[in-house]
């Protein structure tokens, strides 16, 4: 079978995605208008975490410092107890501390707006970067993470064995005017009716045109 047919499945995607009630913690946050720096900080809080705990942490962090100045004069254990229970909480409290004093002394306090240089920044890789350059700066970028990889695969669009791969190929074959909108349709899809263990291919608004649809 044929990749799926990528102007066609970004359409149903597009209606199916309003319909579903499920917006990942990240791409809420951007709706709302929330600073890059919040951005920044959510999207790293998010790696190997559910949404849901990104989204307590986040709230019970930004209730006491939501500013790069803020977070500066907290100490590490104090950052670890805002952001517990999220995954490698140690580490990630570690690179915020980090991350603020450099922003405040390199950034003169302003988020990087771009892809290269935000991945300079301590517990910042490619994936967290280029969601917070679409999220947080509207650039055009495609953030792969293991869902956009998965699927992606399973759609034929590209054949890989890494996320960092997944981005690159997924370029040469996705028009740029949808860039922006791969990750948080694909994640939603990915969290709801595509999991990894059980694919609801009946519940699934590309079941017809999916080349590892089941129906």
């Amino acid at each position: 079978m044929s990749p799926i047919p990528v102007k066609r499945t970004f359409e149903l995607l597009h209606k199916w995605a309003g319909t579903v009630g499920h917006v990942p913690i990240i791409d809420l946050m951007a709706a709302g208008g929330d600073s890059p720096w919040k951005i920044l900080v959510s999207t790293m809080l998010s790696a190997r975490t559910k949404d849901s705990t990104t989204a307590k942490a986040s709230m019970k962090l930004f209730s006491v410092a939501d500013t790069p100045e803020k977070t500066a004069k907290l100490s590490v254990a104090k950052l670890e107890k805002l952001i517990y229970p999220v995954g490698f909480y140690k580490t990630k409290a570690q690179n915020l501390h980090e991350l603020a004093k450099i922003v405040l002394e390199k950034y003169i306090g302003k988020v990087p707006g771009t892809v290269e240089e935000l991945t300079t920044l301590p517990g910042v890789g490619i994936k967290t970067a280029s969601l917070v350059y679409i999220k947080a700066f509207d650039g055009y970028d495609i953030c792969v993470d293991t869902h956009v990889h998965r699927i992606s695969n399973m759609w034929e669009l590209v054949r890989t064995d890494t996320p960092e791969k997944t981005r690159i190929e997924l370029k040469k074959v996705i028009p740029q005017k949808y860039w922006k909108e791969i990750n948080q349709y694909i994640v939603t899809l990915g969290q709801t009716v595509c999991r990894p263990v059980k694919h609801e291919c009946d519940k699934c608004p590309l079941s017809r045109i999916c080349p590892a649809s089941q129906i």
